[in-house]
């Protein structure tokens, strides 16, 4: 098992497996999200609720009158805004009737939920939001002219603000999971879809997880390679 992470994590051979592995997983990630969507998007629910009105009853039932809902251009651009107290729910969710529509609205009423609630997690990934996107621009760039140019410090000033947008994506993963879990628990509790569509509403919910967890993986590994490439160069 050591003789297999060594090759792994500190040779190049092993980074390019493990980060093609990584893009695979990214491929397959966006294939089942996109086929799944589109196929809960040709059933209708029982309840002929569109994603716009389910979201307005998730949010009424728990109390929450201060944000609105909003239509945007796009497809799976669906998204909370906290700083506005906004629901933007894209084009294919806003006023369609079917078990993808209302499982994605219901997924982003979550996201208000927790913001109502202060969810820990959530808080946390709003106040590192100025630090992901300092870290994932500047990060790697400041990392990769240190390694090039043989400046130590310049590399682990890279690597720290790196380290912060990677961060991100990490703490990104409970929100989102915790998000769907509200959403399916709600739906149920309060009838909006039957024990089938709910089925059909899960299996949406956990392809679209699985781009978040392919995201993760990918910013950990391109964290871990800046890593070992500045721990080469020291010795």
């Amino acid at each position: 098992m050591n003789n297999i992470f060594s090759l792994l994590f500190n040779s190049d051979f092993g980074m390019m497996i493990l980060f093609g592995l990584s893009a695979l997983l990214s491929v397959f990630a966006q294939f089942l999200v996109q086929s799944t969507f589109s196929k809960y998007s040709k059933i209708a629910v029982s309840r002929n609720m569109n994603g716009a009105e389910a979201a307005k009853v998730l949010m009424h039932l728990n109390d929450i009158s201060d944000v609105g809902i909003q239509a945007v251009a796009g497809s799976l651009t669906d998204h909370y805004d906290p700083s506005a107290k906004m629901l933007r729910l894209s084009e294919p969710v806003y006023g369609a009737r079917t078990i993808s529509a209302v499982g994605v609205a219901a997924h982003e009423t979550g996201h208000a939920i927790q913001h109502k609630v202060g969810y820990g997690p959530l808080v946390l990934r709003s106040t590192l939001v100025p630090v992901a996107n300092i870290g994932s621009q500047a990060g790697p760039v400041l990392a990769i002219v240190g390694l090039a140019a043989s400046i130590p410090l310049l590399t682990t000033i890279g690597i720290i603000l790196f380290a912060g947008a990677v961060s991100f994506y990490l703490i990104t993963l409970p929100v989102e999971f915790n998000a769907s879990s509200r959403a399916l628990k709600n739906l149920e509790a309060n009838n909006l879809l039957t024990q089938e569509e709910l089925k059909g509403a899960k299996k949406v919910l956990t392809a679209a997880a699985l781009t978040y967890v392919a995201s993760a993986l990918t910013a950990v590994l391109n964290l871990l390679r800046l890593i070992l490439q500045a721990r080469n160069r020291r010795r």
